[in-house]
This record gives C-alpha cells, structure tokens and sequence, in this order.
C-alpha cells in the first residue's frame, strides 16, 4: 500500500507544493532586510565556483570552496537575531495554524486607559500576553497581581510614580508586573524613526505572540503593536478593530464593524474630547 503511495502522482504534487512554500516562506523572511545582501554574496560564491570548475582552475576553486563552508558560519553569527525571529515566528505557527479565539482580557477597560492615558499625554506600554508565556520578563518587573482597570493602568503610568517607568504585563486576565523592562528590537533601520518605548513593543512582539499598546507622551498617538509590526495614531474605534482582527472573532464583517463602533463610543465616553478625533502625528521619540 505504502509503495503504492510513495510512486503516485500526488506524492510528487505534495513534494513540489511544499518546497515552494518553504522557498516562499524564505523570499518573505528575507524580503527587505539585510539577509537578503548575505545571500547575494553567497549566490555569487557558488557562481564562481562552478565557473571555476569548469574552467579547470584548481586553486581558485579549493578557495572558494573553503570560502563556502566559512560563509555558512558567519551567515549564523552575524544574523542570528533574525533567525531566531525566523525560528520563533515558525514556534508560535503564523499563518501555519489556526489557534482557537480567545477572549481579549478587560477590553474595555483597555481602550478606557488608552484613551485617559493618550488625552493627558503620559506614554504607557502594555503588553497583552496570549498563548507564549511571558513569565521571564514579569519576573523582572515589580509583581502586582492587580485586577485590570483603567484607573489602575492610568495610577501606573502616571508621572511621578514609581512605576511609570517600563512596561505592564497582563497575564491571566491580571495585572501581572508593572516597570518592566522589554527587549529593545535588534531592526537598526527603527532606531532613526521610533523611541525607545516603541522599539520595546516591537522588541517583546518579535519573541513572542503577546499585543502591545503603546501611548506617545509627545504625541499622545496610540500605537497597536503585533507580531513586530506596527500601527501608529489609532482611534479607540481603531484599536478595537486590530484587537478583534488578531484574536479572530467570529462575527460576520456588519456586525464586527457595529461593535466596534459601540465599543470605541464607550471608550470614549469618560472622555468626550477625545471621542471622534483621529492619532496624532507619529512620534520619532517614543
């Protein structure tokens, strides 16, 4: 039965169907990053060597050939941050499989605090964990075990407390940690365009599945952060359009646009100033 299997048709089919999804998935991870230069200079190395084969230049082929085998370790030294990105992404399965929704703790009061934080101008991050523990940062945080509220969120981040400095981590639909510091994201080309608050979002979404929400204190721009993209001068309309796009609600599109609307409407109602009015301008300072 198995021979039967292995010398049809279809094994061929699936051999091929994969192999273009794996170079796919390849073309994707290198596209518009500096990896892409390493392999240029690795695609001309093999190009020599075969020229140099076939040429019968013996010396300049052993070279080369050596060349080879040391151009594969330095490509796993110098680029091991974004292979670690590569191999952490492929861990958490985006766009792989399909993860059961799941209930997005305290919405309310999270567009509730945004919004509070974003009109009186005091910066915020914080970071929603999902299905990758973020146990190792919180111990690094200071412990709260706090119910979430937007008064709470908003005692934190206000100026001068002692918390107000770092990140807040939910976890288990809790407050788990407050003033904890995330890893800065290693993407050089952020570092002319975005602060330190916005590259630690970034930083803490690339080795994980966790959401984070970033409030500007010089713009008062919301930022949505996943997944080590970001989206920046959101609307309470706006975040809660992202939030229900990622954890994948299954509501039909009429009725996914009506809540959000109600929902943003709520959000805003502590704070009528802020109902209706679109982000402010992006904040190269964080």
């Amino acid at each position: 039965m198995w021979e039967k299997i292995s010398g049809s048709i279809f094994i061929d089919v699936l051999d091929i169907v994969i192999v273009a999804y794996l170079l796919y998935r390849l073309i994707v991870f290198i596209k518009d990053t500096r990896v892409i230069q390493m392999f240029v200079g690795l695609g001309l190395l093999l190009v020599l060597s075969f020229v140099a084969q076939a040429l019968g230049m013996m010396v300049v082929g052993t070279i080369i050939g050596s060349l080879k085998t040391v151009w594969v370790v330095a490509f796993i030294i110098i680029f091991q941050p974004e292979l670690r990105s590569a191999l952490t992404t492929l861990g958490l399965g985006r766009g792989l499989v399909f993860r059961s929704p799941r209930e997005i703790p305290a919405e309310q009061e999270l567009l509730k605090a945004v919004t509070k934080l974003s009109k009186r101008g005091l910066g915020a991050l914080i970071v929603i964990e999902r299905q990758v523990r973020l146990s190792d940062w919180i111990k690094k945080g200071v412990p709260l075990d706090a119910e979430i509220t937007a008064a709470m969120l908003e005692a934190i981040f206000t100026v001068p407390g002692p918390l107000h400095d770092g990140a807040v981590i939910i976890s288990n639909k809790r407050i788990a940690a407050a003033a904890v510091i995330l890893p800065i994201t290693e993407r050089e080309e952020l570092g002319y365009v975005l602060g330190t608050r916005h590259r630690a979002a970034i930083g803490i979404s690339e080795q994980s599945d966790a959401i984070v929400l970033v409030v500007s204190e010089e713009t008062r721009a919301i930022s949505f952060v996943y997944g080590g993209h970001i989206r920046r001068g959101l609307t309470a309309e706006d975040l809660t359009k992202e939030l229900e796009r990622v954890y994948r609600r299954q509501v039909g599109p009429r009725k996914l646009n009506r809540r959000a609307s109600d929902r943003a409407a709520e959000a805003a109602a502590a704070d009528p100033a802020q109902a209706g009015q679109p982000g402010a301008a992006p904040d190269p300072r964080g």
